[in-house]
C-alpha cells in the first residue's frame, strides 16, 4: 500500500486538489446538514430495491385523521379567495382566530410544548387539503411550520428558548416570520449585507443588529421574527476572531429600531408578506437561537431546517393544485360539449387530460415517499430540492393545460373562476424557498453529486485536510474504491443498455416489473455519466450549470419515478390506476434519454462524450413516450366517477353550497348519471332531449332528469360579469383591509416609541 501511495496516489491526490471542486465553509455547512436516503441509492448505480419497498408507506395516526376531518374541513369552510383577495386583503378576523385557537401554526412543534405534534405526511396533507382551497390561507398557515423559529427552536434552541417560546408559537400568542432575504442577496443568501456587532450594554454582552429584509412572510403582522445576518465581534469579546458568520436570532418585532408593518403583494395572493428594516436594534447575545454556542452557525442551521421544510410546504401545495386541476378539468371536459360532443372526446383534450392525471398521480407518489423519509427522522436535502423545483414547475404546465382546456371559463375572472387565482399564485411557489433556476442548475446535481455519490465526498475531505499524510492515506482509500466502483459501474450500464435492461434486478411486481428494470438500468448510466463529467471538467463543472441542470433532471426523474412505483405498490396493485403509472413512467424515460442525448452533445471531452453514447445510447435515444392508445386510456380516468379517479385527486376540498366548485361537482355527477338516457336519445336519431320527449323516446321522468341536468351544466359553466362601476370596489376595500392591518400594527409601533 506504501509504494502505490506514493507512487501512484500521490501524483493523484496533486492532480485532484487542482482539478476536483473545493468546498467552501459555506457549502461544507450545506452537505454537513442534510442526509442522504434513496437518493444515494440512485446515484450507486444499482439501486437496492427492497430498501424502497421496505420503507413504511407515509399514514395519518386517528388524531391526524380526526383534525383533518375536524378543524381542516370546517377551516376550509369559512375561507373563500375570491373574497380574502379581492374584497378583505386579508384572512378574516374570525379565520385568524380559528387558526391559533385549533394551533395550526403549532403541527410540527412536540406536544411536550402544547403543539400538535403531528408527523410530516399529515402537516403535508393538512397543507395540501387547505391549499385546495385557499392559497391565501395555506401560505399563511405553511409558514409557522416550515422555514421558521419553531423548526430552529426544535433543532437547536436551548431548553429555555424551547420552554418559553414554543407553547407560545403553537397557540398562536406569537406570530412568527423569518428573515432572511435581502435587497442584495436573494439566492446568494450568503452575500448578505445585514449586520450584527457585539458589544457591552448595561455589563451585558449584547448584539447590535443593523438590516433590511423583503418579501417575509407574516412579517406585516408577526411579533417575533427569526433573522439571519452576520455577526462581527471587532471587541474580540467572544474570542478572537472577529468575523464569527452567519448567526441567527429571535427578535421581538417591537424593539426600538424596528419599521415593520408594510405589505408587498405577491402575484396578486393576498396573504401577509412585507419588508422590514432595523436600525441599531440591542438585543441580548442570548437572542441567538442555541444561544452562544450556535453563534456563527447559522447557515447549517437554516440549511438544516430547509432540508426538512422545502420537502413538504411547497411540494404539498403543488401536489393538491396538479390533483385540483386534474379532477376539476376532466369533470369541466365531461360537461362542457362542442359539436354535441363532449370536449373531453377530442383527442387533443385527452392529451392535456392525461398528463394532468399522470402528473397528479406522479407528485403525490413523491410527496407520500418524501414524507415517508422525514417521518423517520431524515433531513432529505438533496430530495427536498427535486421536490421543490420539480413539483413547482409540473404545477405550471397542469395550470397551463387545465387553462387551456377551460379556455373562457378560465379566463373570466370572478368568484366562478377557480383556476384564475392559481395561475396566478404559480410563480410564488417556483420563486420561493430556493429560487428554480438556482435549485435546478445548481443545486439538485451538485449537491447530489457530492453528498450522495458513495466515495466523491470522501475525497473532497481528504484533498482539503491539512495534514497532508493524514488526506494521502485517506484519499488513497477512497480513490481505489472509486475507482473499482467506476469500472463496476461501466461494465453495469454496458451490460444493461445493451440488452434494454432486460438482466437488470427487479422485484416480481407484476405488470410494472419492466419498469423497475429500466430504472436500474438508466440509474447506473446516470452513475456513469456523473463520473465522467466530474473526471473529465472537475471544479470545472460548477460553471457549466446546462449539464449539471440535464445530469439534476435524470436524478430527479429517477426519484419521481421510484415513487411512482412504490406508491403502486403501497396501493395495493390496483390494475385501474395501471394507464397513470404507465404514462409517469414512459414520460419520465422520453426525459432521461433526452437529457443524456444532450449531455452527450455538450461534454466539453468529445473521447468521453462518445464513450457515454456507446454505452449508454448505442442506437441513441429510443424512448418515443406514451403512445396515443395509452394516453387515451390515461385520461378516460378523469371523465369518469370510479376508485381510480378518488385516488388520483384524494383529500381535495370539493366546494360548498352553491359555490363554482360545488356547481360543477353537481353537474358532473347528473351528467354521468343520465348517459343511459343520452344513449337512449342519440339511439332513436335525436340530438336534443326535447324532441326526443315529443316523439316519446324518453318519459317525463326521464326528461325532468335532463333538464336538471341541463341547469346544472349551465350553471357549471357559467362566467362572471360585473357592472361598470363595480371595478372600484376592490380598491376602497382593500384601502380599508390596510387600515385595520395597520391598526392591528399600532400597538406594536407604540410599545417601540416607548421604549
Amino acid at each position: 500500500m506504501g509504494l502505490r501511495r506514493d507512487y501512484i496516489t500521490a501524483p493523484i491526490f496533486r492532480w485532484a486538489k487542482g482539478a476536483l471542486p473545493s468546498i467552501s465553509a459555506t457549502e461544507r455547512e450545506a452537505l454537513e446538514a442534510g442526509d442522504v436516503w434513496w437518493d444515494a441509492e440512485l446515484f450507486s448505480g444499482n439501486p437496492d430495491w427492497k430498501k424502497l419497498l421496505a420503507t413504511p408507506a407515509a399514514k395519518l395516526s386517528r388524531e391526524e385523521e380526526r383534525f383533518l376531518a375536524g378543524p381542516v374541513e370546517e377551516l376550509c369552510r369559512m375561507v373563500d379567495d375570491w373574497r380574502i383577495n379581492w374584497e378583505l386583503g386579508d384572512l378574516p378576523e374570525e379565520v385568524w382566530t380559528f387558526l391559533k385557537r385549533h394551533k395550526f401554526f403549532g403541527m410540527i412543534i412536540p406536544k411536550q410544548y402544547s403543539g400538535l405534534g403531528f408527523s410530516a405526511y399529515a402537516h403535508s396533507e393538512v397543507v395540501r387539503k387547505i391549499s385546495s382551497r385557499s392559497i391565501a390561507t395555506a401560505v399563511t398557515v405553511m409558514v409557522p411550520n416550515s422555514l421558521g423559529p419553531g423548526e430552529l427552536l426544535m433543532q437547536f434552541g436551548t431548553d429555555a428558548q424551547r420552554k418559553y417560546w414554543l407553547p407560545r408559537l403553537a397557540d398562536g400568542r406569537e406570530i412568527p416570520c423569518f428573515g432572511l432575504t435581502s435587497p442584495e442577496a436573494g439566492s446568494d443568501a450568503a452575500s448578505m449585507t445585514d449586520t450584527g456587532v457585539v458589544i457591552r450594554s448595561r455589563g451585558e454582552l449584547a448584539i447590535k443588529l443593523n438590516w433590511h429584509k423583503r418579501y417575509i412572510t407574516l412579517g406585516p403582522v408577526a411579533t417575533v421574527m427569526g433573522l439571519a445576518f452576520k455577526l462581527f465581534d471587532p471587541d474580540h469579546l467572544l474570542g478572537g476572531n472577529d468575523d464569527l458568520g452567519i448567526t441567527v436570532a429571535l427578535v421581538r418585532t417591537n424593539l426600538p429600531g424596528i419599521e415593520i408593518g408594510r405589505r408587498h403583494l405577491p402575484s396578486m395572493q393576498f396573504f401577509q408578506n412585507g419588508p422590514n428594516r432595523g436600525h441599531d436594534v440591542v438585543i441580548p447575545l442570548d437572542y441567538v437561537i442555541g444561544g452562544a454556542s450556535q453563534v456563527g452557525h447559522g447557515w447549517k442551521m437554516l440549511m438544516s431546517a430547509l432540508a426538512a421544510g422545502r420537502g413538504i410546504s411547497l411540494p404539498s401545495l403543488s401536489a393538491a393544485g396538479a390533483a385540483f386541476t386534474a379532477r376539476t378539468t376532466g369533470a369541466y371536459a365531461r360537461v362542457r360539449e362542442q359539436f354535441n360532443v363532449p370536449i373531453g372526446k377530442f383527442e387533443g383534450v385527452q392529451r392535456r387530460l392525461a398528463r394532468l392525471a399522470a402528473t397528479a398521480y406522479l407528485l403525490d407518489a413523491g410527496r407520500r415517499l418524501t414524507c415517508a423519509g422525514l417521518d423517520q427522522g431524515r433531513k432529505l436535502a438533496v430530495i427536498s430540492a427535486i421536490m421543490k423545483a420539480h413539483a413547482t414547475y409540473r404545477l405550471r404546465d397542469c395550470i397551463n393545460d387545465a387553462m387551456d382546456v377551460h379556455a373562457g371559463k378560465g379566463v373570466i375572472d370572478g368568484p366562478l373562476n377557480y383556476l384564475g387565482n392559481l395561475y396566478r399564485a404559480v410563480p410564488v411557489g417556483i420563486t420561493v424557498e430556493g429560487a428554480n433556476i438556482l435549485t435546478r442548475n445548481l443545486i439538485i446535481f451538485g449537491q447530489g453529486a457530492i453528498r450522495c455519490h458513495p466515495y466523491l465526498l470522501k475525497e473532497l475531505l481528504a484533498l482539503e485536510d491539512a495534514d497532508r499524510g493524514r488526506g494521502l492515506d485517506q484519499f488513497d482509500r477512497a480513490f481505489w474504491s472509486h475507482l473499482w466502483h467506476s469500472v463496476r459501474t461501466l461494465f453495469r450500464a454496458l451490460g444493461r443498455s445493451w440488452t434494454g435492461g432486460y438482466f437488470a434486478p427487479a422485484p416480481q411486481a407484476g405488470p410494472v416489473t419492466p419498469y423497475y428494470k429500466q430504472l436500474a438500468r438508466y440509474s447506473a448510466c446516470f452513475a456513469l455519466a456523473a463520473d465522467m463529467a466530474l473526471l473529465t471538467l472537475g471544479g470545472a463543472l460548477k460553471r457549466r450549470e446546462m449539464l449539471s441542470a440535464r445530469l439534476g433532471d435524470i436524478l430527479s426523474e429517477l426519484y419521481l419515478l421510484s415513487a411512482a412505483l412504490k406508491r403502486w405498490e403501497d396501493e395495493g396493485r390496483k390494475e385501474p390506476d395501471l394507464p397513470a403509472v404507465a404514462w409517469c413512467m414512459e414520460t419520465g424515460f422520453e426525459i432521461i434519454d433526452d437529457r443524456f442525448a444532450d449531455v452527450f452533445a455538450n461534454l466539453p471531452s468529445r473521447g468521453a462524450a462518445w464513450l457515454l453514447r456507446l454505452v449508454i445510447q448505442p442506437r441513441g435515444p429510443r424512448r418515443r413516450g406514451p403512445d396515443d392508445a395509452l394516453t387515451v386510456r390515461c385520461a378516460e380516468l378523469l371523465l369518469s366517477p370510479s376508485p381510480a379517479r378518488e385516488r388520483i385527486t384524494p383529500g381535495l376540498s370539493l366546494g360548498y353550497g352553491d359555490d363554482a366548485i360545488a356547481r360543477l361537482e353537481r353537474a358532473f355527477k347528473l351528467v354521468v348519471e343520465t348517459e343511459p338516457i343520452r344513449k337512449k336519445i342519440r339511439n332513436g336519431g335525436f340530438d336534443d332531449w326535447h324532441a326526443a320527449r315529443r316523439k316519446k323516446v324518453i318519459d317525463a321522468t326521464e326528461a325532468k332528469r335532463m333538464e336538471e341536468t341541463d341547469a346544472a351544466v349551465r350553471k357549471a359553466i357559467e362566467v362572471d360579469d360585473f357592472a361598470a362601476g363595480e371595478f372600484g370596489f376592490r380598491t376602497a376595500k382593500v384601502e380599508a383591509a390596510k387600515r385595520a392591518t395597520s391598526e392591528r400594527a399600532e400597538p406594536r409601533r407604540a410599545g417601540a416609541k416607548r421604549r
